[in-house]
Parts: C-alpha cells; structure tokens; sequence
C-alpha cells in the first residue's frame, strides 16, 4: 500500500480519497502522537494540550475542518479553529502561543477540487517523516478515548489569530511603505484579507485582485501560478510592483513595474545582498534547490554569497538551513524561508520584504531583480 503522507502532507481529490472520516482519524492519530511527551507542567490550566486549527478558502475545508477538530477534541485536545489563515501563520501561532499542535487544511497551489491535511509541530515546524509514519500507523486504531470532563473544547479565534499574524508581518519588515503602489493577487486563497491588510499597515497603497473567494475559484487562472493578470493589471495601474500568492499563501512571486516577473531566484537574491549588508544572512550562505538557476550562483558569488544546493522540496531547504545555521533559503517557484522570522516559506512575509527592500535602497524592483542574470 501506497505511504498515505506525501510530501507536504496528505492531500488528495476531497470526498474521495480525503473524507470526513480520514480527517477524523487523523486528527485522533495526530493528538496521540504529536502530544504523548507533553509534560503537564506544560499544559494549561485545563490539563489539557491545545491545538490549533486553520483553511484556505475551498469549499471542502469547512467539513474538513469540522472533521479534524472533532478527532482532536474526542482525544482531549482543546482545539481553537482560526479560520482561513495561510500556512505560515498557523506555523507562527503553533510556535509562539503555547500550542502543542498545528493543523493547516489546504491544497497549496492544486485547483480546487483537492484538498490536504498537514501537521506542524509545536515550536512551529513540519512533521519528520518518522513522525508522519507513527500517526499513519495509528489510523483507526485509536480507543480509549477520554469521557466526561476531560473530552477537548472548540472555541473559534478568528480575529485575534488574523491581527497577532498582521502584526508579527508588519514587525518583521520594520519598514514604513509609504509612498509605494502595490498590487496584490490573493488567489482567492488564504491571504485575501491578511496579505493585503499586513501591506496596508505597513503603510503601502494596495490595489487587490482576486481577494473574493467563492470557495470554487482558488488559484482559477491567477496567484503565483498564472501571474499574466497581474502582470497586465501592474502596467495598467501604474504600481511600483505587484506580488502573487498561491492559495495557502507560502510563496509569493513578484512583478516589476514595467510587468516582468519576478521570480524565486531573483527574489532570494536580492533579499541575501540585503541581508548579507545587515548581517542578517547566516554564514553569508543562500540555500537553493538543484532547479535554482545558474545565474543566481553566479550573482551570489559575484557578492561573496555562498550557495548550498538541496533536493528540490522547501522542505528539504529547511532541513539544510536548520542544519547549517543558514537563515535564507528557497525555491525558484517562490517558497522562501527566512529562519529569522518564520519557521516556514511565507509569501506575504516575503512580499513585505521585497517591498521593504525597494524602500530602503530607493532602487526600482527590477533594478534589485537584476542582480540575477
């Protein structure tokens, strides 16, 4: 039989191969696994581990959603549903409020129809696979199921995970952004409100695209996978630049004013000459995957940039940085991690970054961008 986890999760066609049943199940295995060393010094004052719960905009994450929390709640595990939220920001809620376990409902980029489950562990961070085999072990074998008092609670903490994720972004740039013009393209996904909001109090002026989820038009012709409308919609406006998201909102592509794109590898090399000129960049070292392009090598050894290079996977990116101390890492399709403020690849952080950058040096994005050849 065919491992259940894949790379980033299980996912799969909704109401097919994930059901509501499957989500139960996960969510039981899930609170079996990921809570079994929790000390009860740890726990709150209920006595029982807390678990946060997020979506994108599909359809099928609300019953998704459902789902999973009640496996969760019936193993004992308090469980706060946040809404739609990216990725990134239930990796920064699992790691800074005291939570045991993360869960992000989502397809990434796949069309609606799909849907995933993934877990983040407490400090923020994806499963191992050792890990994601134990909870795959355990599904449908959970009993003993606690009773009375000590079954889960869900609550709904919508608008102060959305503000705590705003403003964790805004901080991390640490830049006023008057005076840019800034198009985004939400994808219809998770980023429609926060993505937009987090630019906006950072002091930019924001034109939104494709914000209006319908639960049927996630990543339909738009975001970071089909960036041509805003291209068009950039030159049309007038902005400084634009960024895409896709629907979970882990990765962002950028578009210059005159409507080139802008891609991974362009933005992580404008961001580590920046970050090497702060001291910021860990050991002066960008981690890439084989599919980074040349150029980009080159460029960062023209800035006495070291590059590691990595299996393509974000997540294999992140292993090499944690594993190296290296804080700026990437795909050339627009999964950036910043280890100085994230845990995960996070688009609209890197958004607010690459605007940040344009600021301060007073240089336009595709002066930046061409640092890349």
């Amino acid at each position: 039989m065919a491992r259940l986890f894949g790379t980033d999760g299980v996912r799969g066609l909704a109401n097919d191969l994930l059901t509501p049943t499957l989500a139960v199940q996960l969510g039981e295995a899930a609170a079996r696994v990921l809570t079994k060393d929790t000390p009860a010094a740890r726990r709150p004052r209920s006595g029982r581990p807390r678990a946060i719960v997020g979506r994108d905009t599909r359809a099928s994450g609300e019953f998704l959603d459902h789902a999973i929390s009640a496996g969760l709640a019936s193993s004992g595990i308090d469980v706060t549903r946040v809404g739609v939220l990216p990725t990134p920001a239930i990796a920064h809620l699992t790691a800074t409020q005291d939570i045991e376990l993360g869960v992000m409902i989502s397809a990434s980029h796949n069309p609606f129809p799909d849907n995933g489950i993934k877990f983040i562990a407490r400090g923020g961070y994806k499963l191992a696979d050792a890990v994601e085999d134990e909870i795959e072990a355990l599904l449908g074998k959970v009993s003993d199921r606690p009773t009375g008092s000590d079954v889960g609670r869900v609550i709904k903490g919508e608008t102060v995970a959305d503000q705590n994720y705003i403003n964790h972004l805004v901080d991390s740039a640490a830049t006023d952004l008057s005076g840019l013009r800034i198009v985004v393209d939400a994808s219809n996904g998770a980023a429609s409100v926060v993505g937009p909001a987090a630019l906006r109090a950072s002091g930019a002026e924001v034109i939104v695209i494709n914000a209006s989820p319908d639960g049927l038009n996630i990543n339909d012709n738009c975001g970071s996978t089909h960036p041509e409308q805003l291209q068009n919609y950039v030159k049309a406006v007038g902005a400084d630049m634009g960024v895409a998201y896709d629907g979970d909102a882990d990765r962002c592509l950028a578009v210059d004013a005159d409507g080139k794109l802008v891609d991974g590898d362009q933005i992580m090399g404008m961001l580590a000459i920046g970050m090497k000129a702060d001291g910021t960049l860990g050991s002066d070292t960008l981690v890439v995957t084989v599919m980074s392009n040349l150029g980009l090598i080159l460029a960062m050894r023209e800035h006495g940039i070291r590059t590691v290079q990595t299996g393509v996977g974000d997540r294999y990116v992140l292993e090499r940085m944690l594993q190296g101390g290296y804080t700026l890492g990437g795909e050339q399709s627009g999964h950036v991690i910043d280890t100085v403020h994230a845990t995960t690849g996070d688009g609209v952080l890197t958004s607010l970054h690459v605007a940040a950058r344009v600021k301060r040096t007073g240089k336009t994005l595709a002066e930046l961008a061409s640092v890349v050849t």
